[in-house]
């Protein structure tokens, strides 16, 4: 595939992303940021090309994690992290799963406030189609 795709050709539907996180909205805002950023070229060409893919909605993401290039080269970027995971202490694992925690329930509470002001603006008050206020008189 190209690696120049145009990133502003996104179409990918969220829903591919709430299913593979079962439905939390958090998960999947934040799983396709980390997307976003592969198709910057943040982890080489071929992790760039897969978020590409991925995000224009070409190719889900299970079956992107079956393309044999895609999948060896994610194993190949994530190495070291894996080694630098097996060498942290069990307060240093714990205290960095914690603050993905902080980071998914900061998601979330950003989420609710999003979808309070939406609800707040859209239904707050008179609808626009509520049929009040107008007359063929």
């Amino acid at each position: 595939m190209d690696s120049a795709a145009n990133n502003s050709d996104k179409r990918v539907d969220d829903s591919e992303f709430l299913e593979m996180t079962q439905q939390d909205a958090a998960q999947a805002k934040i799983l396709k940021q980390s997307l976003e950023h592969l198709a910057s070229g943040l982890g080489g060409p071929a992790l760039k090309e897969m978020a590409q893919e991925v995000l224009s909605g070409r190719m889900g993401l299970r079956e992107a994690a079956n393309v044999s290039a895609y999948a060896e080269e994610a194993v190949v970027q994530s190495a070291p992290l894996a080694e630098k995971w097996a060498a942290m202490s069990d307060s240093e694992r714990e205290a960095l799963a914690a603050e993905g925690e902080r980071r998914l329930e900061e998601e979330r509470r950003r989420l609710d406030e999003e979808r309070r002001a939406d609800s707040e603006n859209g239904s707050g008050g008179k609808s626009r189609h509520d049929g009040r206020g107008w007359s063929l008189y």
